[in-house]
């Protein structure tokens, strides 16, 4: 939930009770469904005088904001296209805008889009008193800071392997998680994704499978591309992904077939429990 406490601000140019009117969260925003409050302000923080208008401009948006590649980013662009229902305009803070670019910008270049104009971070307030700032500095919690997924090149699709050589790419290899992939169609007509993942092993420190599964859902949002060439249209595809975890940096390296009649791959896990590397 969004902690409004120290947050409060207001934007210039608006008189909120003459230009704007409180309307529910559509539920094709699935980005700001669950944020900590239901209702936004319309016209919106980004000019958009119409719910049609700010469904489609925030669904281009909802993939980055699924990635996490920010702990904000979701507060931060629902500050913007569903801002809450309040007396003044709660504007995210310099500051935020500026971590979440960092984090975030290079996995719009992944996919050759530069960060929009319509973000430009000198556009917020500067100071972090009278804006939405980042929760951290609110709350002196340590925070587990977990690997992120890379923009990378798609590994090839493997689909003929004896077992022996995958144990030998296990060794080399520090997790495999195993993924179904299947399409899906989102309210307004978009083609998505299903994704499920089940963590065959994990070797790296305190990592935990509910986080390995996260990582690799990450992954495989965050690598689009990778993901529309191993998912097809009319039935779902499950797929063995190994690799590394380097410098904080989860990094697939090897991706198998997992077809229903191949014994290979389940010989392989069932194997590795017991398997000694040279």
């Amino acid at each position: 939930a969004l902690a409004l406490g120290g947050f409060l601000g207001m934007a210039t140019g608006f008189d909120i009770g003459l230009s704007t009117k409180c309307v529910a969260i559509p539920k094709e925003m699935a980005m700001c469904q669950k944020i900590g409050y239901s209702e936004m302000r319309l016209p919106n923080l980004m000019g958009h005088t119409s719910m049609e208008e700010v469904i489609l401009k925030a669904t281009a948006w909802q993939r980055l904001a699924h990635t996490d590649c920010h702990p904000h980013v979701r507060t931060f662009l629902c500050s913007l296209f569903a801002p809450i229902c309040l007396d003044t305009f709660l504007q995210p803070c310099r500051s935020m805008c500026a971590a979440v670019r960092e984090r975030c910008a290079p996995l719009l270049a992944c996919h050759g889009q530069p960060w929009p104009r319509s973000l430009d971070c000198d556009r917020f307030p500067a100071g972090d008193d009278m804006c939405l700032a980042s929760l951290a500095k609110e709350h002196g919690h340590p925070h587990k800071v977990l690997p992120k997924p890379a923009c990378q090149s798609c590994p090839a699709v493997e689909e003929f392997f004896p077992h022996k050589r995958v144990l030998e790419v296990f060794c080399d290899n520090n997790f495999a998680v195993k993924v179904k992939l299947s399409k899906k169609r989102t309210v307004l007509g978009h083609q998505d994704f299903n994704i499920e993942c089940q963590v065959e092993f994990i070797i790296q420190g305190s990592l935990l499978p509910y986080e390995m599964q996260n990582m690799i859902q990450q992954w495989l949002l965050i690598n689009e591309n990778c993901t529309e060439r191993m998912t097809q249209p009319h039935r779902p595809m499950v797929y063995l992904l190994v690799g590394n975890i380097e410098d904080s940096v989860v990094l697939v390296n090897h991706v198998y077939r997992w077809q229903k009649r191949d014994s290979q791959l389940t010989s392989a896990t069932q194997k590795w429990r017991y398997h000694k590397c040279l």
